[in-house]
């Protein structure tokens, strides 16, 4: 396939005029072939790798945690279509067997999607949002399931998920042994700070003991003040950590989107959607981890307390609003989308950039940011 007359995003995080070749399945060097299988007109749009989720629920009436090969392969065609070829969906606080399962289930769903060639977005890892959290910081997880970290029920996670799992969440501050935890755990996994407590010098505890990853900044945390900054305090002061930011238009003001970009850096932040099964869907009445949502617009709320309940935006779609609505320079944002969670998930040799050898994963959009185009692998969906 050749994709000519597009403005392709590089590497150095911009855009170049030019053309993009892929061969079985992958991008090439060098020029066009004189005969290729398919040319396909950009007509001036942009070109950007597929972008990757590395934090959401489910889409389209279907979440992950439905623990069903029928679930993943209804969220990972969902995703390609809007533009996210590459996922790693994340658990809610299930009991420990339930979770066991539900992480079985996506090994066995991987195993047959490469095997298939399944032209859906790629399951390339889990995100374990729960179930070591706080009470006092759960949002929409069952306070129920909560427990704290746990050195051999992590294990068990990472081997029912045959490695699938790149995250998991922890509240420090229940456990007394949870620097010890993140000590013995974090060449095993990526630990993050996620539905947390903790304060500022808890936090940093954490951070210096090796977690690395903080899930959606803000949401499900302290606030950050001037006496009492929190874990967004700790993030800004560990240089090794990355964060989590939603872009809805909800989860975070604009203002405060611009500012994190200046106070971390751009090559530290990740956008994800932390969508739910609602996403995709019309306004009504949902399910997350088991507790009612109520969904009006991308607006999520538990129908219990009304409060947030994760979002019923794609990320595509919050790539665009931070761009449009919070004045996030498009080069920037899509860095955040592609390149920062394929590095943070290990996989930039495979996926986040339009780079030779990698899969060919591309979306072509428009001056307004709307998809007109989606190719998978060299194939266009």
């Amino acid at each position: 396939m050749v994709i000519k007359n597009v403005k392709v995003y590089t590497e150095n995080q911009e855009f170049v005029s030019g053309e993009v070749v892929i061969r079985d399945g992958r991008f090439a060097e060098g020029e066009a072939p004189d005969d290729p299988e398919e040319v396909l007109d950009g007509e001036g749009c942009y070109a950007i790798p597929g972008l990757i989720d590395l934090h959401f629920h489910g889409c389209k009436g279907y979440d992950f945690c439905d623990g069903t090969r029928e679930s993943i392969a209804g969220i990972a065609e969902y995703e390609a279509s809007v533009g996210v070829t590459a996922i790693a969906p994340a658990t809610m606080t299930l009991p420990v067997n339930e979770l066991e399962e539900i992480l079985s289930v996506a090994a066995d769903y991987k195993k047959e999607a490469q095997k298939a060639g399944a032209l859906g977005a790629d399951l390339i890892g889990v995100n374990m949002e729960g179930p070591f959290i706080s009470e006092e910081k759960k949002g929409a997880q069952d306070a129920r399931n909560i427990i704290s970290c746990n050195e051999e029920i992590c294990r068990r996670f990472l081997k029912a998920s045959d490695g699938l799992v790149r995250f998991v969440g922890v509240a420090p501050e229940r456990s007394e042994d949870a620097e010890e935890f993140i000590c013995r755990m974090k060449d095993q996994v990526h630990i993050s700070l996620a539905h947390t407590n903790a304060d500022y010098d808890t936090a940093m505890k954490a951070f210096a003991a090796g977690a690395d990853h903080a899930v959606h900044l803000y949401n499900a945390m302290p606030a950050f003040t001037h006496r009492n900054p929190g874990v967004v305090g700790a993030v800004s002061d560990s240089a090794h950590v990355n964060a989590e930011l939603i872009c809805d238009g909800v989860h975070i003001h604009p203002s405060v989107v611009r500012a994190t970009f200046k106070m971390l850096g751009a090559d530290r932040i990740v956008l994800i959607s932390d969508s739910m099964r609602a996403t995709g869907m019309p306004d009504g009445r949902y399910t997350l981890g088991g507790l009612d949502v109520d969904v009006s617009g991308n607006r999520a709320v538990l129908a219990s307390n009304g409060a947030l309940a994760g979002s019923a935006t794609n990320l595509m779609d919050c790539m665009k609003t931070a761009v449009q609505k919070m004045g996030i320079p498009l080069e920037t944002a899509v860095a955040c989308a592609t390149m920062n969670p394929a590095k943070c998930l290990g996989v930039y040799e495979e996926y986040g950039s339009i780079a030779p050898g990698k899969k060919g994963n591309i979306v072509l959009l428009d001056e307004e940011l709307k998809v007109k185009a989606v190719v998978k692998d060299g194939v266009r969906l």
